[in-house]
């Protein structure tokens, strides 16, 4: 199997995203690139780690060609090399402002690749008065919940002093990724796939982005 470099995976990512939302047939790389940015070289280059010229599931004996690219044939065959696709259960861990906010997010539905099963909060009272469309339960209950469904994902939000804590609790748990909203860098087992979302960090980058 074909190593894709994690530059070229997080592309190929918003690519899959772009054509999910667009309207129409074929896409060349041209088109891509007046959407992203992206050099049309590096939109063939990555789509091309997904097997160019070979046979997809379809029968279809190339991924592209000069009158651009099947969204039909491209999805799927971008969701098939990065192991992606197929659903995955994930929880929220607080429950404040962010963590409540989550609750009731749809675009987890959306691509039918993301099942919200719980939600978790140190405060049982917080826990007992949130209106929500999936159970809550009270920290102290991760473990059992998230063995018994089969939770692979958690939203991390709480505050910066209690994110290691509630990180290791995941880890022991069996939880297989987290996305940390924390400004906070985990030390957690290698195993453990770890996104950091930091709205700062963000910004200066941006502005990094501005200056440069």
């Amino acid at each position: 199997m074909v190593q894709i470099p994690d530059p070229a995976k997080e592309r190929l990512l918003s690519l899959m995203r772009l054509l999910e939302k667009r309207a129409g047939g074929r896409i060349t790389s041209g088109e891509v690139e007046a959407l992203t940015g992206w050099s049309s070289h590096t939109i063939r280059k990555d789509i091309s780690y997904l097997g160019w010229g070979t046979e997809d599931p379809a029968g279809n004996t190339a991924l592209g060609s000069s009158t651009g690219y099947d969204p039909e044939t491209l999805i799927p065959a971008i969701k098939q090399a990065l192991g992606i696709g197929f659903r995955r259960r994930l929880c929220i861990v607080g429950l404040g402002r962010l963590g409540s906010a989550y609750l009731n997010f749809r675009g987890f539905e959306a691509p039918g690749e993301f099942e919200l099963a719980a939600g978790f909060d140190i405060s049982v009272n917080r826990v007992e008065i949130l209106k929500s469309p999936v159970p809550l339960y009270p920290a102290f209950k991760m473990g059992e919940v998230i063995s018994r469904f089969g939770i692979e994902l958690a939203l991390l939000c709480v505050p910066e002093d209690a994110a290691q804590s509630a990180a290791e609790k995941l880890s022991s748990a069996g939880i297989r990724g987290i996305i940390n909203f924390a400004p906070l860098m985990l030390k957690l087992p290698p195993e453990i796939a770890v996104r950091n979302v930091y709205v700062v960090d963000e910004l200066r980058a941006l502005a990094v982005k501005l200056s440069g």
